[in-house]
Parts: C-alpha cells; sequence; structure tokens
C-alpha cells in the first residue's frame, strides 16, 4: 500500500506488476541517459567559444539525429508490446469471480463454489477501529488463494468504474453491458488495497477495494464457511 513520501512503486505481489516495474526502470534509464545527453550539449554550446560561420549543413549529424531517436523509441516500444500481450494473457483459472460496480461499493460473485454473492462497502469514519485504514478498508474483503491462477470477469450496473490495485499490477474498466476480464497470479500473502479510479459520481472516492491473499487450504476453509452463511 502507498503511504504519504513513498517516492517509489510499491513492492510488487504478483509477475505481472513485477515486469511493469522492469519495464518503467528500463523506460526511465534511457530518459536519464536523453536528459544527461541533452544537458551536456546544450551546456556546451553555452559555454564555448567555438564557430564557424561557413558551416551551412551538415549530413552526417542530421542523419544521426534522425535515426538515433528511432532506434531508441524501437528499445522502448518492444518490452512494452510484449508486456500489453502478457496483460491480456488468460491462463488456465483456477478461481473465476465476477466483480460488479455500483454507485458507490462493489459485488463479488464466487460462481466455482455454491454461488457465493456478497456486498463489499467501505467502513464508515464513525466505525473504523484500530486496526483499520480510513477511507481504504471495506466491511467484506476479496479472498484469493496465492499461486493460483485468478480469472476476475468485471461490469457495471449503473455507470463507469475502474478495478484497480496497484500492487498487483491490475486495472480494469468496469462498463455497464460489457464484460471485461482479466487474469492474474499473486505470489505471496498479505493485503492489498485499491480504489475506484474512474471517475463515477459524487462518491467516487469512496469505493474501495480490499484483496486478502492466503494459501489454499485457508481458502477452501474460507469457501465452506461463506458457503454455510
Amino acid at each position: 500500500m502507498m503511504t504519504w513520501k513513498t517516492l517509489m512503486s510499491p513492492d510488487s505481489a504478483s509477475p505481472l506488476m513485477e515486469q511493469l516495474t522492469f519495464l518503467h526502470d528500463h523506460a526511465l534509464m534511457i530518459l536519464l541517459m536523453i536528459t544527461v545527453l541533452v544537458g551536456y550539449l546544450m551546456a556546451s554550446l553555452f559555454f564555448n567559444k567555438f564557430n564557424y560561420r561557413y558551416l551551412l549543413e551538415g549530413q552526417t549529424i542530421e542523419m544521426i539525429w534522425t535515426i538515433l531517436p528511432a532506434v531508441i523509441l524501437i528499445f522502448i516500444a518492444l518490452p512494452s508490446l510484449r508486456l500489453l500481450y502478457l496483460l491480456d494473457e488468460v491462463n488456465n483459472p483456477l478461481v473465476t469471480i465476477k466483480t460488479i460496480g455500483h454507485q458507490w461499493y462493489w459485488s463479488y460473485e464466487y460462481t466455482d463454489f455454491a454461488n457465493i454473492e456478497f456486498d463489499s462497502y467501505m467502513i464508515p469514519s464513525n466505525e473504523i477501529e484500530d486496526y483499520h485504514f480510513r477511507l481504504l478498508d471495506v466491511d467484506n474483503r476479496i479472498t484469493v488463494p496465492y499461486n493460483s491462477q485468478i480469472r476476475m470477469i468485471v461490469t457495471a450496473a449503473d455507470v463507469l468504474h475502474s478495478w484497480t490495485i496497484p500492487t498487483i499490477g491490475v486495472k480494469i474498466d468496469a462498463t455497464p453491458g460489457r464484460l471485461n476480464q482479466i487474469s492474474f497470479l499473486l505470489n505471496r500473502t498479505g493485503i492489498f488495497f485499491g480504489q475506484c479510479s474512474e471517475i463515477c459520481g459524487a462518491n467516487h472516492s469512496f469505493m474501495p477495494i480490499v484483496m486478502e491473499s492466503i494459501s489454499p487450504e485457508y481458502f477452501i476453509n474460507w469457501i465452506h464457511y461463506m458457503s454455510e452463511i
């Protein structure tokens, strides 16, 4: 979870987020090299005394500064395209969760297991305990097993929403009348927080997402408990 004065990306909890972090660092290093080179050239132009009144053209340098940016863009585009296809890849899912966005809460359905359904509302400020995070905790968390392929099917009942958890690298639009799907895998246990990232009305800021990653054995026990209530 992001906190105050956090300058870097949060620690990843999925292979997708790891790859997104690698792409970010790769692009940032290229930008840093470009910035240093251009800064050095501008500083040298300001402070040197070289001049040549008969210089009218430079075919070689013009060819270099045309081809070099194209090569740099290719170095950024190829990893980006690879990651774009990885994000859309749907492997054989062990668990399928249907997510429905409402104004202003989320509904979840585990249709693989006795059709478990529940709503997830933000805990109001006057009801939070010491172990809750204000404006980020919910009354019913999504629970998923780690090291298992999860498929999320997302839609909306009223207006556009966006189901987003930065730690696992997932952001998918919830569109009325349309089913979108995304696949992800969590590689560690933990509690991960997210929010709706599509402006969906007056209480857009108050429909958080909380996902709890647990072991498959505890997940089976949770499924039995939820199916009995």
